[in-house]
């Protein structure tokens, strides 16, 4: 007979054998929880890298244009005017208000302030090397293919050229035209022709709506009709859109820019001091800038909407345009990584609503800080579930400054 002793000695007991199990799957555990944890890291670290790759993408885009913003259109006869504007690929002015009247100004920049949810940005400039040059127009117009300049063949005038005629009175919008060449016909060489078809997309027909009289009105050249850069950026569905003017395909609907951008802000910085004849710009003696006490343009006022900044009694009149010198952008963007809720069922990556705006720059002007709603539209996902990155920028006006 086999003794107990030397039995054990051939295996593991039925306890031994149990004990080994739980040991084995203790280990297994901890193993998977490792596991899991070193992916979520993973997820929120990829996630965030996303995110900020968007944001800075977008920021980039949006400053990049407000940089540039302006040129062709500074002088005090375009900047803010009421223009009748048409394109044949749909690309269509931002509208505003001027007293509480629907208006399409032509301006360096204009928004559409929507509260919590995003705003629309339009940046607008030339290209013409001309830029603020004009000349005037010297022959009532009342509907004729032409209008008549103060020039024969005028430089840096081209065929095809995108023009702004801008009255000196108030009371008529400018228009923007496309001038088909100059008048080949002797003694008839100071003559723009207007013409229509899909080769001049900024004349809806052969001929300017508006009638504009001789001696008070200019016209401005914007340069060539393809690098035309009216720019309206917006955001829908968590895809940051452009509507451009110089981008195929994308005057209409507009094209995607950056994906996972939840929200775009911006405001006005206006200076409204009370400035004889308002002339805030160095003086020059022809050689070399010399700073006079009034120091340039300068921030006083932030604000999302049109203000009365130039105190004339109109809210969002051109004076008031005229006086943008700078614009404040914010960019949220959020992660792709969707994180999951606590055992009780509600998301904590975010908890509350990102604010915007809330630094006092420059220094002693009062900032007026904006709540930016952070759900998208259609997303069934709880937008607690993800994280958010703010991206906030200054952007002078240069060429608001910069004018004739």
């Amino acid at each position: 007979m086999r003794t107990p002793a030397r039995h054990r000695r051939h295996g593991f007991s039925l306890v031994e054998l149990m004990v080994s199990v739980v040991i084995g799957l203790l280990a297994l555990l901890f193993a998977t929880r490792l596991v899991i944890s070193g992916e979520a890291n993973k997820d929120a670290a990829v996630g965030g890298s996303d995110s900020m790759q968007n944001g800075m993408l977008a920021m980039f885009s949006l400053s990049g244009d407000a940089a540039t913003a302006g040129w062709g259109l500074n002088d005090r006869t375009v900047a803010g005017c009421n223009t009748v504007f048409s394109d044949q690929r749909g690309y269509q002015l931002l509208g505003a208000k001027r007293d509480g009247v629907d208006v399409t100004p032509l301006a360096s920049v204009v928004i559409q302030s929507n509260g919590t949810a995003p705003d629309v940005i339009s940046f607008n400039s030339g290209s013409a090397n001309a830029g603020v040059g004009s000349i005037m127009m010297t022959a009532d117009y009342g509907g004729e293919s032409f209008v008549v300049s103060a020039q024969r063949g005028p430089y840096g005038y081209n065929p095809g050229d995108v023009l702004v005629v801008a009255p000196q009175a108030p009371d008529r919008p400018c228009t923007v035209m496309q001038m088909a060449g100059l008048n080949p016909a002797v003694g008839r060489e100071a003559e723009f022709l207007l013409a229509g078809g899909p080769q001049f997309r900024y004349n809806a027909a052969a001929s300017m709506a508006q009638g504009y009289a001789k001696n008070v009105t200019f016209m401005y050249n914007l340069g060539q009709p393809d690098l035309l850069h009216f720019h309206t950026w917006s955001v829908r569905n968590g895809i940051l859109l452009l509507r451009a003017t110089d981008l195929a395909g994308a005057e209409l609907a507009g094209a995607a820019v950056a994906d996972n951008i939840v929200s775009i802000k911006a405001q006005y910085g206006f200076d409204n001091r009370a400035l004889p004849n308002y002339d805030p710009n160095p003086s020059g003696n022809g050689t070399q800038m010399v700073a006079t006490a009034n120091g340039g343009m300068q921030i006083t006022v932030w604000s999302p909407t049109m203000i009365d900044a130039d105190n004339d009694g109109v809210n969002g009149g051109p004076g008031d345009y005229q006086r943008i010198t700078a614009v404040r952008i914010a960019v949220v963007a959020r992660s792709k990584t969707i994180e999951k809720p606590a055992p009780g069922g509600a998301c904590g990556a975010t908890t509350a609503q990102p604010t915007v705006f809330g630094n006092a720059v420059p220094s002693g002007v009062a900032p007026v800080p904006m709540q930016v709603n952070v759900a998208v539209g259609g997303d069934t996902i709880d937008w607690k579930c993800y994280r958010y990155r703010v991206f906030e920028t200054i952007v002078p006006i240069i060429n608001s400054q910069f004018r004739p």
